[in-house]
């Protein structure tokens, strides 16, 4: 039985809705061997987009290889990740593993690992260390097995942001760029769930990522689309649902793609047949209740200005931090604490500045913190 709603991971087939244009443009960069790059706050679909273009990918002289590198935390936690990926990706199967890390790989004992549950992956270990190779001949491995196999091959890297958190991070994003500049073979997509540091990689003229590749922004999903989607998936249940419960879905989180099919999959579970003021009210409490543990968790380590801070942005107040009126109402302490205040809590991803104007970034956590500490 094929659940009307997905969230929490990548989606696709009939369950992904619109990003005709960012679909296409993709492709484009994808079959023409340009480098790409996603941006996007979180929860916008990413994923899905690349694993969406992935898969429609028919051509048999392109490899796309996906990898997620969340949990690395140094340059060599990442090289491990991507040799390992791109050994098993381009050998396809276990029986070829071994003479594809001898064809390419020298100094290293590959160990496979298989999980008992059933249909699951089999898991490959290289040991990369500094001892056994240098960054640069991992990050030429591209290259190297696409020449070799007469393909092009596409890298995709989610949760890029991450290097920019590692341990001598411009030296690491030196030597990645100083690599990739020269693959005529081979081309990269880079997208992650940070925004601020996916722009500081990618936006900042001093930094060496710079004009990398294709940049693609990733605009929320339009209200019309999301409400045909959602009432096409109603419908198909023999449920209904008004176009007016349909935009309030897509209003109450702002139009955030996983958000729009969280609440409304809530809301189709306490629906009997039509949609309506309660069911609609007990799908939103569900949605805050599902978030309240994660949420908890993020402010827990606040100070009493960063809490001040957020209760400021839930009242409406987005700019003119320094004026004595706010930081005496909303007791943020001096003025030169708002600057401090302002980019520990971007870090955290609570907030995020565009356009000259400071909000909450996350819908959900906003609704979340107003009705735990506002009311």
């Amino acid at each position: 039985m094929n659940k009307p709603f997905i969230y929490g991971a990548a989606v696709g087939g009939e369950n992904f809705t619109d990003r005709v244009q960012e679909t296409r443009r993709l492709r484009m960069d994808f079959e023409n061997g340009l480098n790409a790059i996603l941006i996007s706050p979180r929860r916008m679909g990413k994923t899905s987009l690349v694993q969406k273009v992935r898969n429609e990918m028919t051509d048999e002289k392109i490899k796309v290889i996906y990898m997620d590198i969340y949990d690395c935390r140094s340059e060599y936690d990442f090289l491990e990740r991507f040799a390992s990926i791109l050994i098993k990706q381009t050998a396809g199967k276990v029986e070829m593993l071994a003479g594809t890390v001898m064809e390419f790989l020298a100094r290293v004992v590959p160990k496979v690992s298989f999980s008992p549950e059933p249909n699951s992956e089999f898991s490959l270990s290289l040991g990369i260390t500094p001892e056994t190779h240098t960054p640069d001949e991992i990050l030429n491995l591209p290259e190297r097995i696409a020449e070799k196999r007469g393909v092009h091959i596409i890298v995709c890297i989610d949760e890029f942001q991450q290097v920019g958190e590692f341990p001598d991070s411009l030296n690491v994003q030196k030597r990645m760029r100083g690599a990739w500049q020269h693959h005529k073979n081979a081309s990269y997509c880079m997208f992650g769930s940070k925004k601020h540091l996916m722009m500081k990689i990618f936006q900042s003229k001093r930094m060496p990522f710079y004009k990398f590749g294709d940049t693609i922004f990733l605009d929320k999903i339009p209200d019309a689309d999301w409400v045909a989607f959602i009432q096409s998936r109603f419908a198909n249940k023999e449920k209904s649902i008004s176009e007016d419960f349909a935009k309030r879905i897509c209003r109450t989180v702002d139009g955030h793609s996983s958000y729009v099919q969280e609440l409304a999959w809530n809301v189709f579970v306490e629906t009997e047949r039509e949609v309506t003021e309660d069911s609609f009210q007990r799908g939103l409490d569900e949605l805050l209740h599902q978030n309240s543990a994660l949420f908890q968790s993020r402010i827990e380590t606040l100070t009493s200005f960063q809490m001040n801070f957020l209760r400021a942005l839930c009242d409406g107040i987005h700019s003119d931090f320094g004026s004595k009126r706010i930081i005496d109402a909303y007791r943020l302490g001096t003025k030169s604490n708002i600057t401090r205040l302002k980019s520990s809590l971007e870090d955290k991803e609570l907030i995020e500045t565009s356009k000259g104007a400071t909000t909450i970034a996350d819908p959900v956590f906003l609704l979340w913190f107003k009705r735990e500490y506002m009311s």
